[in-house]
């Protein structure tokens, strides 16, 4: 918050309060070009892509979203199977008694 106002003072002393509402309604229009620019180029890859594709979500192709959702978000039931695999169950309610936990020796910690 306090980078924006001191950019807004900054402006306001380099510009002057006369020349910033015309440099700041140039600058929406410039976002507002870009904008429009990057929507029709997403359009064209999405087209270029064809049908079998067209439906892809282009966030699919960032890098570091690939490696987050392949290698650390579970996949459905993985969890669960990782949990039986380590109780020794093959269903997936479990009516036995927990295993026995470890007992503490405070000499070996």
């Amino acid at each position: 918050m306090w980078e924006i106002i001191a950019i807004a003072v900054l402006a306001l002393l380099i510009f002057g309060p006369d020349k910033l509402p015309g440099l700041a309604s140039d600058a929406a229009r410039l976002l507002r070009e870009v904008r429009r620019m990057a929507t029709g180029a997403r359009q064209d890859l999405k087209e270029s892509l064809g049908p079998e594709l067209g439906d892809m979500n282009l966030s699919d192709l960032d890098p570091r979203a690939f490696v987050k959702r392949n290698l650390f978000d579970p996949i459905d039931g993985e969890v669960n199977d990782f949990k039986r695999a380590i109780d020794g169950t093959d269903d997936e309610t479990n009516d036995a008694e927990p295993p026995p936990s470890p007992r503490y020796d405070s000499d070996t910690t």
